[in-house]
């Protein structure tokens, strides 16, 4: 097969690419193969009382399933489906709690809207076998670098897309554990050792891209510079960018009043290269960044 230099502009990095499609301007998703050719976005959808935008806050399954509809019909790719608050600070929830809040939402949401990706947020491998049952594609997993034993097995044995995030501790220390003598080094390397499980576990690379978990675990400083590091980690995996009205964008402002700072954030990352933006203001986001010219990717 003849190769050749292959340009990703919303990416922003060449490759040395097989003619047809370079490996990882692709995600493999449940036998899916989505297109990372545009920036795609996800679009958040939380089933918790305690999520820090309060604005956001989904409590039951029809207020949850009714957002994800408006989501969807306002341009995102992916829906993201949460049960458990991990802002810092937040009180944990076990599986059996978490499968109650987003099982039924998720099954809601694959019979109205069959075509769209269901991701579910969590880090419990039993939520993520619950939720890959009822017709979820991604687990978005925060804590990808020290993940739950059975995670892995449930990624490589249905072939579910999955979100690598790097982070610390859980939400009661990780503001306690941003220690870093280089920040992107240390993450990126965090990221590639997680990968290298994955795959040992029996995983497709293609299934995995790649989140630098801004917020967690980092200061505001360190966020930024992962932001901007985008590029760089976008050169050896997918890129997921989640940054949306975290307080990293604006710490003197209220969640509430961050929604520019994360759409101009959410504008930056796919000119760095993010291959996904989760977000909150799934209409905004996807304006501006049409507005680039990027064209985000709507349906898969």
């Amino acid at each position: 097969m003849a190769r050749a230099c292959g340009w990703s502009r919303a990416r922003g990095v060449c490759y040395n690419v097989r003619m047809d499609r370079h490996p990882l301007e692709i995600w493999r998703c449940r036998g899916r193969d989505v297109p990372l050719g545009a920036p795609l976005v996800m679009g958040i959808v939380n089933v918790t009382p305690d999520s820090f935008h309060a604005a956001a806050r989904t409590p039951g399954t029809d207020a949850a399933v009714a957002r994800g509809v408006r989501l969807a019909r306002a341009g995102a790719a992916i829906l993201d489906v949460g049960g458990e608050s991990t802002r810092p600070g937040a009180e944990p929830v076990d599986a059996a709690a978490e499968i109650a809040r987003v099982v039924p939402v998720l099954a809601a949401l694959r019979e109205a809207l069959p075509g769209i990706l269901l991701s579910v947020d969590t880090r419990h491998a039993a939520t993520a076998r619950a939720a890959l049952a009822v017709g979820a594609d991604i687990v978005n997993d925060v804590d990808g670098c020290a993940p739950d034993p059975g995670m892995a097995r449930a990624i490589a044995s249905t072939g579910a897309g999955y979100v690598l995030m790097h982070s610390r501790g859980d939400p009661a220390t990780m503001d306690g554990l941003t220690d870093y003598a280089d920040v992107v080094g240390e993450v990126e390397a965090a990221l590639r050792e997680a990968t290298a499980r994955l795959a040992a576990a029996g995983a497709d690379p293609r299934q995995i891209v790649w989140d630098p978990g801004l917020g967690f675990a980092k200061t505001h400083a360190d966020s930024w510079r992962l932001l901007e590091a985008t590029g760089r980690l976008a050169a050896a995996f997918p890129v997921l960018i989640g940054a949306s009205r975290k307080r990293f964008l604006a710490p003197g402002l209220d969640a509430a009043a961050r929604g520019p700072a994360s759409v101009a954030a959410a504008r930056r990352a796919v000119a760095l290269g993010a291959a996904v933006v989760r977000v909150h203001d799934v209409a905004e986001t996807v304006a501006a960044l049409r507005r680039e010219g990027w064209g985000a990717g709507t349906r898969a």
